[in-house]
């Protein structure tokens, strides 16, 4: 039977490269995606053109009616869940802490953390034993800015990124005997988008150098690790971090 995978956030950055990898290697996939149709259609009509299979769904993690509406739509698509990606994460423009405020905070915290908890929930209540589910895997792609600090750019990105891995490490235990494996990776300075989003483009090579492999990554490389740990070869592998950083 063929598996089904949900990867939020999944019309750019290391969430389409996911899908891209993840249609490769067999499963179906739900891409998505909150506000950027064109960019998340481009993918579905990337993995159909390779012969895989795939579809956009809309919906913002950080509002739970949009999480209840997407995961019934996979109910619906699919009937089954096997994994789920949880993808989907937002910075902001770089600031020290006393620059920030609330509205800046929440809103990070809402999608990178509330987001993922929503969706992880979702997923249980579909593939926990318990639930009548026949087991799967949950993926959450933290940050080494959960490790590292981010001091002076966005110490709230780096928050909340700590918080997704306190959710990885609690939620493996809850559910491993009930079929579930629950791990993390934490990419380091990647090539996407994002950094643009934080105000800085090229924010890759001012801090390559404090990469002890001396370059940035690409998606892919973090795709291939996320993979990996939704695969039957990480069979004995739960509540564990994958850091994709180059060493930093």
């Amino acid at each position: 039977m063929t598996k089904s995978l949900l990867i939020t956030g999944a019309g750019r950055g290391i969430g389409a490269a996911c899908a891209i990898l993840a249609a490769e290697r067999g499963w179906q996939v739900a891409i998505n995606y909150r506000a950027d149709r064109a960019a998340a259609a481009t993918i579905v009509r990337r993995i159909e053109d390779a012969g895989g299979s795939a579809f956009a769904v809309q919906a913002d993690v950080a509002r739970e009616d949009d999480v209840l509406r997407m995961f019934a739509t996979l109910d619906e698509r699919f009937g089954r869940l096997d994994g789920l990606v949880n993808n989907a994460g937002i910075l902001a423009r770089q600031m020290r802490v006393e620059q920030m405020d609330a509205a800046r905070i929440g809103r990070i915290l809402a999608t990178n953390v509330t987001g993922s908890f929503l969706c992880a929930r979702e997923a249980v209540l579909r593939m926990s034993t318990r639930h009548g589910g026949s087991g799967g895997a949950i993926v959450n792609v933290s940050s080494r800015a959960a490790v590292l600090g981010s001091s002076g750019e966005y110490v709230d990105y780096a928050a909340s990124k700590a918080a997704l891995d306190a959710l990885t490490i609690g939620l493996s235990k809850e559910v491993a005997d009930e079929g579930i494996r629950v791990n993390g990776v934490r990419p380091g300075l990647i090539d996407t988008e994002m950094h643009a989003s934080g105000g800085e483009p090229g924010r890759i090579a001012r801090l390559q150098g404090s990469v002890p492999m001396g370059r940035g990554g690409e998606a892919i490389e973090v795709a291939r690790a996320i993979l990996w740990l939704l695969s039957d070869e990480a069979s004995y592998t739960t509540g564990s971090f994958i850091d994709v950083s180059g060493g930093r």
